[in-house]
């Protein structure tokens, strides 16, 4: 095993950030909303992270020049979907460039009238709190209206690749033992 240190100067060297970051393990996500004019918007997203639990306050990111970015924005809601290990292809689904992602895909509008993906393994209904600027992404802030969550294991995304969850060893001699 090599260790590949890297200083960003300008220009920084994007794809040896983009690897760098790569090694963080990451669940995946769908992001959806529904625009003002009724059209649902989805996409795959791992850079959602919980903020704060007293508000319950959640954020993800979207890059700039997103075609969603305008529905998203206007919308004032989204509900992010917690893809389970089965559901590699809707990851893929969302990750594509399409006009309709909602067609063939198991859904119900939540509370919010937000999209939510049949056989996510949580759900987090939201309101748009604040949209932050940062670099080529925006950052939505959004304020948890309802969540729930089922039983399941997390689809999860790292070094390019999907994984799914594994209980260390130490976690398992544990749990024999008690």
């Amino acid at each position: 095993m090599s260790d590949h240190v890297i200083e960003f100067r300008e220009p920084e060297d994007h794809g040896h950030f983009r690897r760098a970051l790569g090694r963080f393990a990451t669940g995946v996500t769908v992001v959806t909303t529904r625009t003002p004019e009724g059209k649902l918007e989805g996409l795959t997203v791992n850079s959602f992270s919980s903020v704060s639990l007293d508000p319950p306050l959640v954020l993800w990111s979207l890059q700039r020049r997103a075609p969603s970015l305008p529905g998203f924005k206007a919308a004032g809601c989204f509900a992010v979907n917690v893809l389970a290990t089965h559901q590699k292809k809707l990851c893929r689904h969302f990750s594509t460039p399409r006009e309709d992602k909602f067609t063939d895909v198991e859904h119900r509008l939540g509370q919010n009238g937000c999209p939510l993906v049949e056989g996510a393994i949580a759900r987090f209904e939201c309101r748009t709190e604040n949209i932050i600027e940062a670099g080529d992404h925006l950052i939505f802030l959004g304020r948890v209206e309802r969540a729930m969550h089922r039983d399941g294991e997390p689809l999860i995304f790292s070094t390019g690749a999907f994984w799914v969850p594994a209980a260390h060893p130490e976690t398992v001699e544990a749990a024999a033992r008690a």
